[in-house]
């Protein structure tokens, strides 16, 4: 008995040793990103203009960087508020943490270089040089065109300061451990041509970052074979539960039977003045597409969208769209 008691506590320091290994493994090895490299920005107003553009209706940095009002459909942006961070990404999403987002007026990156930025929304790395967890949807930026990134810089070192302080994001276990290993080099990729149709439309459906919120995740984790095929879940307080619905090119529970027409469309319809005009009730079907942002993108743009998504895998995935608080109370 004693001898099976010397090989358990054996087995047991064993396990910290190796546990304790990996931890100190996982923190000096990682993350394998250089530091930020010096970058020169031209604030010319087609460069000011074309980030704009970018950051509010591709993009949409503006829509996590800044406060919803959810009182009205889709939760368009209160004014004043561009820039200042706060939105909160946790458990409630699915989210193995609680990540907020930063306040990108120049009162929260003014003191940032050019490059620290650039190294953030391409590689996952913030000023500090902690790793973040990619609800920024960094992961995509990596192949951003190096001209529009500087165009998206330089119109962020445009906005109003606004003098918000944003609590540090907090990753569960395991992936506190895990964030250190997801930021990589950034391998920025020249912007095609409009007019090859399928490889630019794939270049704005990566920019607009469709597949964050069109795939099925589990922990953070998108699930696989779900790609574009919705289901992520939002719960929304007052509201309910919302999910993306199914862009792939699934006749049955996709966007399979939908025309170029009927695609651009939808994205025209909810302008800002539509939007405010709809007043959401307790237990109404909200949105957490913010279509008064992607109402600005042009109509080129969201033909090459539509184009490219024509020619992904269909998936046959019928989503659920909307589930009421009112039903949920009642269960």
């Amino acid at each position: 008995m004693k001898i099976f008691l010397k090989i358990l506590a054996a087995l047991g320091v064993l396990i910290v040793l190796v546990i304790f290994g990996v931890v100190i493994w996982l923190n000096t090895s990682f993350p394998k990103v250089g530091p930020a490299k010096e970058l020169t920005i031209k604030s010319d107003s087609a460069t000011i203009e074309r980030g704009k553009y970018l950051a509010n209706h591709v993009s949409v940095c503006i829509d996590c960087h800044s406060q919803r009002d959810w009182k009205l459909f889709s939760g368009p942006i209160v004014s004043g508020s561009e820039g200042q961070g706060g939105e909160i990404f946790n458990q409630d999403f699915g989210f193995p943490g609680s990540f907020t987002a930063k306040n990108i007026t120049p009162y929260g990156v003014g003191n940032w270089t050019n490059g620290e930025i650039y190294r953030a929304m391409s590689t996952g790395l913030s000023k500090k040089g902690n790793s973040l967890f990619p609800i920024m949807p960094y992961t995509h930026f990596r192949n951003m065109d190096i001209e529009d990134a500087k165009a998206i810089i330089a119109y962020i070192r445009t906005l109003k300061p606004i003098k918000k302080d944003i609590p540090a994001s907090k990753a569960d276990f395991p992936m506190n451990l895990i964030l250190n290993t997801i930021p990589s080099e950034a391998d920025p990729q020249t912007k095609p041509s409009p007019d090859n149709q399928l490889k630019y439309g794939e270049y704005i459906v990566k920019m607009a970052g469709c597949s964050e919120c069109h795939t099925q995740a589990i922990k953070g984790v998108p699930v696989a074979g779900k790609e574009f095929a919705g289901g992520m879940e939002f719960k929304l307080p007052k509201f309910g539960t919302v999910r993306s619905m199914n862009i792939t090119p699934d006749i049955a529970t996709g966007i399979g039977g939908w025309t170029e027409e009927d695609f651009v469309k939808k994205f025209k319809y909810y302008n800002p003045v539509v939007a405010k005009n709809i007043i959401m009730k307790e237990g109404g079907m909200q949105s957490v597409m913010p279509w008064t942002m992607y109402n600005g993108m042009t109509e080129t743009d969201l033909k090459a969208v539509f184009a490219y998504l024509r020619t992904l895998n269909p998936v046959r995935n019928l989503v659920m769209r909307f589930t009421s608080e009112l039903v949920q109370n009642k269960k």
